[in-house]
Order: C-alpha cells, then structure tokens, then sequence
C-alpha cells in the first residue's frame, strides 16, 4: 500500500502532457511522469517517492514508436522492456532489456522509466551510451535533440518538466558485433554484481557498465587503455586506474569481489570480441 492518494492523467499528445506537469507542478502537487508506474509504487512503499499526481505517456503515440525511421532505430521511451526483447530491432539492447528483473517485471517497467528510475543500476541505458544515441526530450520550449554522451552524467540529465520522447540509434550500429554480460551473486533474477555491455566499432571495443558504481557509465578513459596494444590482462588492469569511483560495496557482494568479478568478465569479453576479427 502506498501512504499517499494522487491524480492520474492520461494526455494525448507532448505538448499536453509537458503542459499538464508544470500546471500541477505551479499548484505544489509534484507530478512525475508515468509509464509502467513500477518504481513509483516500489519506492512510494518505501516513502522514497511522493507526488499527487501522475502523467502516464502511453497514450502519447511518439512514445510508443518502435523501428526504422529516416536512417535511426527509434525506440520510444513508453515501450516496455518486454516489447523491446520481442521486437529484437536493436539486438544489444533486447539482450540488455532482457536481464532487467524478472518476466513479469519486465512487462510493466519501461526503457524510459528505466532510464531515468531512481533505482541506479538503469541497465536499459547501456546500449544507447555505447552507440552515441541521441535523446528526444520536451519541454516549455518545445522538443529538442542531444547526444545522449551530452547529457547522460551519472542520470540523465533533463531540465525539470522535461519528457523524455525517444531515443534514436542509428542504422550502423544495429548489427555490429556485440556481448551483454550481468553477474548476480545468485540465481537468474535480481539486481547485478556487474553489467557490463560492449561492442566492436570501428575504431576498436566500446564498453559500458551497470552495477560497479552507484551509476551505469561509459568511459573512454577506459576504452582507450582497453584498445592499446598488449595483453588482455594488462590492458584490463590499466583500464581499472580509469575505474570512476566509488566502486559499490553492499549486500550484493563487496568492493573487492566485484572488481574480481569484473575483471574475469571483461577479459572473456574482450577476448572472444577480439577473436571474432581475426
């Protein structure tokens, strides 16, 4: 049970709903956007969360786009994970969709509530840093278009108000080699260890982790360590000195045993994207 009542609307279009959040937000009632409402009623339990009123965006039709438009995958941020790991446009980011919670989860939460949740691991949003998506994001002053490397700073960034509409990947990156890895301490479900996504671009191996810090990153400290010549081994202990602090130590597993975990994890994936080019 939740300890607060609220509103709930339902616009049909950005500019209702943009208009609608600071409306209520004028009257004090601390609207938040609403999708799948999953970590609304997680963290409202755990009175982490309050508001009056809810703007849900499923009935928003750019928010729920999903496919090729004009030279980009356009993922809508009302679809959930669910959809996205069915539709399977974006094989990495299916496969990063894929590992967020459980099934029935996964039916409700949603890649922008993913995105931009409280709850930090935020998987969904690997894929889209290594691949130098761009945002589609809407405000007072109407939509606007970033680079997601831009504006992604530990959580994304957006002026107060703002909806995140879309997230556009283009064509190239949708077939490029790719491995997506999430260590749990046990079991199939639950929260990671450590996340770590990865490609084969053409300038060499991107990566990109969930799970190490209290914030999913991309470092291109740590990519460029990761693309000197030399062994994996020590290219991967060079990488670590890059490592954005600090490095979680919880109930999952210590600071220590994540960093083992990540090291073992990053050198099989860094190996067997290596040996897949030679």
């Amino acid at each position: 049970m939740l300890s607060f009542d609220f509103d709930y609307y339902q616009p049909k279009s950005i500019e209702e709903a943009v208009q609608l959040y600071h409306a209520l937000d004028r009257e004090e009632k601390h609207p938040l956007y609403y999708s799948g409402g999953t970590e609304i009623i997680t963290l409202g339990r755990l009175d982490l969360v309050y508001t009056n009123a809810v703007i849900d965006i499923k009935a928003i039709p750019e928010c729920e786009v999903l496919g090729t438009q004009e030279g980009y995958f356009v993922t809508g941020s009302g679809l959930t994970l669910t959809a996205i790991e069915e539709n399977n446009g974006f094989p990495l980011l299916s496969k990063a969709a894929s590992g967020v919670a459980d099934h029935t989860a996964r039916n409700k939460i949603t890649v922008g509530g993913n995105i931009c949740g409280q709850i930090f691991y935020r998987e969904a949003v690997l894929p889209f840093l290594l691949t130098d998506s761009k945002i589609v994001a809407a405000g007072m002053n109407g939509v606007r278009t970033e680079h997601i490397m831009s504006l992604f700073n530990k959580t994304l960034r957006l002026k107060k108000g703002e909806l995140l509409v879309q997230l556009q990947t283009e064509k190239r990156y949708l077939n490029v080699p790719y491995r997506c890895v999430k260590k749990r301490p046990q079991w199939d479900t639950g929260y990671p260890l450590v996340t770590i996504a990865a490609i084969k671009a053409e300038e060499g191996i991107r990566v990109a982790f969930s799970g190490v810090s209290p914030f999913p990153f991309r470092s291109r400290e740590m990519e460029k360590a990761l693309n000197e010549n030399g062994r994996i081994k020590e290219r991967i202990l060079a990488s670590l000195q890059h490592l954005p602090k600090p490095v979680l130590d919880d109930v999952e597993g210590s600071s220590e045993y994540r960093l083992f975990v990540l090291k073992n994890t990053l050198f099989d994936i860094l190996r067997e994207l290596e040996e897949d080019h030679r």
